[in-house]
């Protein structure tokens, strides 16, 4: 099989997928059409309409874009079928029915953002820095019936240093994506179609534990300060800076108010005090957790307030002595 003889039907929808689609054109591959998500409606009434980062790549290179509101739909598909791809590239995008990913003759591949079996689900990157591993990376895997378990083409991994966060993650991953996402291709390419590919089921040992990464949600970001500092810290980063996670800051007459946390640093303070306790300490902001030790809030937000360093919310702060997070 020749490069000129893949006919490709790119999906996905936000930045992190631009990278690879801009992969794919930049170095001649046959991208037949892209799938992204619907429009989405934004401003306060949402009357505005945005189109996807993907979107917006395929219209100014001139590539055809097919926006379907389900997967299913028969037109949809009948318009995917009239493009006559032989494979599909999915990047950050949604479950795909069988009916699509079974439709190219090469199937369909996807660019998955952890190391598989591994971090199965909607949000990789975060659930990796928040459990605290040193190592990801990117994976690609034929679509199957069951979400991100299809046999696995090729991995590379990716380090995550002590003082990454999820930006840094995600900005790694995303040029690694379109790295592997290449070289699969030219594995396709080589193989006539068919590279070699390894079950999952295969790759995971006797008692090897699976870590999971579900879609997360608001209740998700809290921050539980009753877990070691080094557990807070990173959470703090496997949630910054976005969607961000949070605490409430309780005064000593009960009231409370939402205070996001971007950012903490390690400290080397045991400080005897409940889990929660706040303790300045010159122009730092200590935050005391379960195991004793202390975290410095480095960067926070107050509700209805903008994002700030911790040095410039305690000139704004009266007194957090009798303050607490909870």
């Amino acid at each position: 099989m020749k490069k000129e003889d893949l006919r490709i039907v790119f999906m996905g929808t936000p930045e992190f997928a631009v990278e690879t689609l801009d992969a794919l054109v930049s170095n001649d591959y046959n991208v037949v059409a892209v799938v992204t998500q619907p429009d989405k409606p934004v401003g306060r009434h949402g009357s505005v309409l945005q189109p996807s980062a993907v979107k917006q790549y395929a219209v100014a290179h001139g590539l055809p874009v097919l926006q379907p509101e389900k997967m299913k739909d028969e037109s949809f598909v009948s318009q995917l079928k009239a493009f006559d791809a032989n494979l599909q590239v999915v990047v950050a995008f949604r479950m795909l029915p069988e009916v699509v990913w079974a439709m190219p003759e090469y199937g369909t591949f996807n660019v998955h953002a952890a190391l598989l079996p591994q971090y199965r689900g909607a949000a990789p990157i975060n659930w990796a820095v928040i459990n605290g591993e040193t190592q990801t990376g990117v994976t690609t895997f034929f679509l199957d019936h069951d979400i991100d378990t299809g046999r696995v083409i090729m991995q590379l991994p990716f380090d995550i240093h002590d003082d990454y966060n999820v930006e840094n993650v995600y900005d790694g991953l995303m040029h690694l994506g379109a790295e592997i996402c290449l070289k699969t291709l030219e594995r396709i390419v080589e193989a006539d179609g068919h590279p070699a590919s390894m079950p999952q089921e295969e790759m995971i040992a006797t008692g090897y534990q699976l870590k999971a990464a579900p879609k997360i949600f608001k209740d998700t970001c809290r921050i539980d300060f009753n877990q070691s500092a080094k557990k807070v810290y990173d959470f703090v980063r496997g949630l910054s800076p976005y969607p961000g996670s949070w605490t409430m800051l309780r005064t000593a007459e009960g009231k409370e108010s939402v205070l996001k946390v971007y950012a903490t640093r390690k400290t080397d303070k045991d400080i005897a005090s409940a889990a929660g306790s706040l303790v300045v300490d010159g122009r730092r902001l200590l935050a005391v957790c379960g195991d004793g030790k202390a975290v410095e809030l480095v960067e926070v937000q107050m509700a209805g307030k903008k994002r700030m360093a911790a040095s410039d919310f305690l000139n704004g702060m009266k007194t957090l002595d009798s303050c607490k997070l909870v």
